[in-house]
């Protein structure tokens, strides 16, 4: 069979186990998209660095391609899939893995900074695309992005999974009895979360950035140019990049951007805001370095109806619900207020089912359960924070225009500045 060619095989065993018949169509002959249900489908990583190598491994998917900037993490991710020799193509340069014509999903593992350039390039290229959170580091990207995923026909995945599956963290429980909860109206209405280490979550404030970075020389093995890519130009230092990079407004958003999305997007969903975000956003924090993140104390986000969620990073409310209404309260380990909470949730229906298998959403052409879509609006929440913090002030919100009122700063910080020729 031709590189350039899939084909589709089928396997037909007579009751004995036996191999009856064998077929290879090339899937350029069934037109472009086309995966039969009988297919693996192929997936191509960029960014092979702790979060790209450790998912190499998908069911039902078959690595063919890596692409790294690092030499290190290349060779690192290429002795994983067997080492030279086994028919995985190695790239520094992510534009020309996507025009491979025998990749059919592009796994976005790089910094944030990349994510909303290489995902949109991805889906023009016909690919569908798994993006790690978050999603895009600014509002402008996410726009786009949404905007390219839609006009190419693509199948999208987020990859932060607690809205339909896991244990989510304190809580003791998976997100969907929290949904069938707030959707039974008992708790009333409006409703406040609060998020802080007093309801099982840790925004990892170790996430910091460094203000006095000594000029360094890059490694031979890193092309740091094309590391930084959109990105402003600094001079090189290890901690910018790597495990580090998250402490840098440039890449990402100190512990808000790392397990922001990861918190978030649940609380988005059960609240039935999907299509929304919130209308204004508070803070409580230190000045802010134009460079390096530094924490905060407390973000506050309020909706139009009033339901408001709590980032406190202080942990100040040391005996505050998760959730709370004015006709109850929901503790972690899935605790109530509520007498005899269970059995009064039994006589409400199930949250409505998710399509949570990925390959399956690529094969039959299904949205996937966290897609651009809602992916952009909790992606929005974390970057609305990002932006508050940035300016040192609270914001006002327009949901449907997607842009913050009346504020010229806050709606340049929408985007940031790409580096030539780098666009979205």
């Amino acid at each position: 069979m031709m590189p350039n060619q899939r084909s589709r095989r089928a396997f037909l065993r007579n009751s004995f186990g036996a191999l009856a018949a064998f077929s290879i169509v090339p899937r350029h002959v069934l037109g472009r998209g086309y995966i039969a249900p009988s297919d693996q489908l192929t997936k191509a990583i960029v960014g092979v660095g702790g979060m790209g190598r450790g998912h190499i491994p998908y069911a039902g998917t078959r690595v063919v391609a890596i692409c790294d900037v690092d030499k290190n993490h290349l060779k690192q991710g290429l002795d994983l899939l067997g080492g030279p020799g086994k028919g995985v193509k190695t790239f520094s340069d992510y534009r020309e893995l996507i025009t491979l014509p025998e990749v059919d999903i592009v796994h976005v593992a790089t910094p944030p900074h990349w994510h909303g350039i290489i995902a949109a390039d991805a889906a023009r290229a016909g690919k569908d695309v798994w993006c790690e959170k978050p999603m895009t580091a600014t509002i402008g990207e996410g726009k786009k992005l949404v905007e390219a995923i839609q006009q190419n026909g693509r199948i999208f995945r987020l990859n932060t999974w607690f809205r339909f599956s896991d244990i989510f963290y304190g809580m003791g429980t998976t997100v969907r009895p929290i949904k069938k909860l707030v959707d039974s109206g008992l708790l009333g209405w409006p409703l406040k979360v609060t998020v802080s280490k007093h309801t099982g979550f840790d925004w990892k404030f170790y996430w910091v950035g460094k203000t006095n970075l000594q000029e360094m020389p890059v490694p031979a093995e890193l092309d740091y140019d094309m590391w930084l890519g959109p990105a402003p130009y600094k001079p090189y230092n290890p901690h910018r990049v790597h495990q580090t990079f998250r402490g840098y407004w440039d890449y990402d958003g100190g512990g808000l951007g790392d397990m922001g999305q990861h918190y978030i997007d649940p609380i988005q969903y059960f609240l039935g805001k999907d299509n929304t975000s919130p209308v204004s956003v508070e803070i409580d924090a230190p000045q802010q370095h134009p460079d390096a993140v530094g924490t905060w104390r407390r973000i506050t986000y309020t909706y139009d109806d009033g339901c408001q969620i709590i980032l406190d990073g202080e942990g100040r409310d040391v005996n505050a619900a998760y959730i709370e209404g004015p006709q109850g309260k929901l503790y972690p380990g899935f605790k109530s207020t509520i007498p005899d909470l269970e059995k009064k949730l039994a006589a409400f229906p199930e949250p409505v089912p998710q399509v949570t298998d990925f390959v399956e959403a690529v094969k039959r052409r299904q949205k996937f359960a966290l897609n651009e879509e809602n992916g952009h609006r909790s992606a929005t929440i974390v970057n609305m924070g990002k932006v508050a913090l940035k300016l040192g002030r609270s914001l006002k919100f327009d949901p449907v225009k997607q842009e913050f009122l009346d504020d010229a700063a806050a709606n340049a910080l929408m985007w940031q500045p790409m580096r030539g020729p780098w666009t979205i």
